[in-house]
């Protein structure tokens, strides 16, 4: 029986990975749990600094969001950079940017470790509104005054340069955002962490941490117990599962996505191959992949089931941006839960030997393999530049248990009814 949201285009054309087979005593300095962007960047860059480690993924690698995002490499985090410095302050502001937006660690790895993963470069965010438009220009303006960052403010009568379609009213191109095959970029990263001592198990689930006084944690899943002297939770969506304290911080909204086959005029679609995210809050999101079929994404729910048909689903959302392909057949539909915050600000910090990083509220794709990374910094005792995004406010939706979920979708629908208000 297919997974109705695991029959991604990704899974379908994934590079071979089986984990090493290890055997003797489960027994690390660092154990990570999670086998997406976040805990293999982190299980990776621990292993350069010396540190033995152990992933834990209780499905495979790539399993969640990691391996079935849009592919959408979009630089900085989901607030605007004049945004975090009129709520921040000027010197958090630039501690912020030098992080979100000048440190491209996702391309320094993919060149690093030679992991072939269909990345392209250029990213578009497309007006919805004239004024979605006016906002992007100021904040274009903005960039190039105060960090030096070129970004091609694209009016309206240029849009045919970058998207075959009518609907928008302009937008904002960044040459350093892009493209890439996310499940591939997850497996590049696992072979990486192999090559540097990571031992990697799949198919083993967490379900309780135990803290001793020492500092030191003992992981138990089902079959096995792995003592480690740090840990570093990187279960995201997961995270309420083993430490519920922590996925207080998010709810889930479902995403979704599909594959068109190969299409003869996808270049026509998208003449610059930059991926396209639009301005909505519900937004639609797009691009090529390297065998010229469209990627789109579209719609959300708020229910954990999953629509009956993905595809059907979808399509309306993919056909009111380009009616030219209304009658293109999808071969591929699949979607999975994003974890958002409060204020769609990522939650990562740490608590004694443990660190967390969760809630990348669909801005992640880019700052997940940064969060990973700095989480080894602090771990191996330079902890500024973790603090940054460790230091982002923060706090937990209200409700409880029972009542957190559905005020939160009372508020996410809210903002929908928005964008259909205009």
């Amino acid at each position: 029986m297919i997974d109705p949201l695991n029959h991604s285009y990704y899974a379908a054309t994934a590079n071979e990975w089986r984990p090493r087979a290890f055997e003797g005593d489960l027994e690390c300095d660092v154990a990570v749990l999670g086998g997406g962007f976040t805990g293999l960047s982190a299980a990776l860059a621990c292993a350069e600094r010396g540190y033995s480690v152990i992933v834990v993924e209780a499905e495979h690698i790539g399993f969640g969001a990691s391996g079935r995002n849009g592919g959408q490499l979009i630089p900085g985090l989901r607030w605007t950079a004049s945004e975090l410095e009129a709520e921040f302050g000027r010197e958090r502001a630039d501690a912020l940017f030098d992080l979100c937006w000048r440190q491209n660690r996702v391309k320094a790895r993919i060149e690093k470790h030679g992991i072939g993963c269909d990345l392209r470069t250029g990213h578009l965010e497309a007006a919805w509104t004239p004024k979605d438009f006016d906002t992007m220009k100021r904040e274009a303006e903005y960039l190039a005054a105060r960090f030096d960052y070129a970004s091609d403010v694209i009016a309206k009568g240029d849009m045919a340069a970058h998207i075959a379609s009518p609907l928008y009213h302009g937008g904002l191109h960044d040459p350093q955002g892009g493209h890439f095959h996310p499940l591939n970029y997850a497996i590049g990263l696992a072979r990486a962490a192999e090559a540097a001592g990571v031992r990697i198990m799949e198919g083993e689930r967490v379900n309780r941490i135990a803290l001793f006084n020492d500092g030191s944690s003992e992981l138990f899943t089902l079959k096995t117990i792995v003592g480690a002297r740090y840990v570093i939770d990187a279960t995201d969506s997961w995270i309420g599962d083993v430490e519920p304290d922590l996925g207080r911080y998010t709810v889930p909204i479902m995403n979704y996505n599909v594959a068109t086959a190969p299409l003869a005029d996808a270049d026509a679609l998208l003449p610059s191959d930059a991926a396209v995210a639009d301005s909505r809050f519900v937004l639609n999101y797009f691009r090529l992949s390297a065998d010229k079929r469209l990627i789109f994404g579209g719609g959300e729910r708020y229910s954990q089931t999953p629509p009956r048909d993905i595809a059907a689903f979808v399509r309306p959302f993919m056909v009111e941006v380009f009616p030219q392909i209304a009658d293109a057949p999808i071969d591929y539909g699949w979607g999975g839960a994003v974890a958002v915050t409060m204020n769609r600000l990522p939650h990562i910090g740490r608590r004694g030997n443990v660190f967390y990083a969760h809630g990348f509220s669909g801005h992640g794709a880019l700052v997940t393999t940064l969060a990973g990374e700095l989480i080894a910094e602090a771990m191996a005792g330079t902890a500024e530049r973790f603090d940054v995004l460790a230091n982002l406010p923060s706090k937990p939706f209200p409700g409880g248990k029972w009542l957190r979920r559905p005020l939160a979708k009372l508020g996410l629908l809210w903002y929908a009814m928005r964008d259909k208000l205009g």
